[in-house]
């Protein structure tokens, strides 16, 4: 299982808007595609973070081939709108875990 993460850090003017996006439109078409999982988001809170807010949003995929599949349609849809919403107010940085076994 491939758990897909995604950082955002967030204009501080628009946090609340940006987790309203996450929550009520993000989330739902993520999810919904079949492909994205389990879905968790967080605050991060940064020891030294002057301005802005950080998050945290992951899914749990089947593998790395199912991710990519999502990330050239649906993501790429997402990935497009909130940019549109958000222009440069809120930037992301993916990093992909494998789980393993305890």
């Amino acid at each position: 299982m491939i758990i897909y993460n995604t950082t955002y850090h967030v204009e501080d003017e628009i946090c609340e808007r940006f987790v309203d996006f996450i929550r009520n439109v993000y989330l739902p078409q993520a999810v919904n595609s079949g492909f994205l999982h389990q879905p968790r988001f967080a605050k991060i809170y940064a020891q030294y973070e002057e301005k802005g807010c950080s998050y945290s949003l992951q899914f749990s995929v089947k593998n790395v081939d199912t991710l990519n599949h999502w990330l050239s349609n649906d993501g790429k849809l997402l990935h497009d709108e909130l940019t549109s919403v958000f222009e440069n107010k809120a930037l992301g940085f993916v990093t992909l875990l494998e789980e393993l076994d305890i």
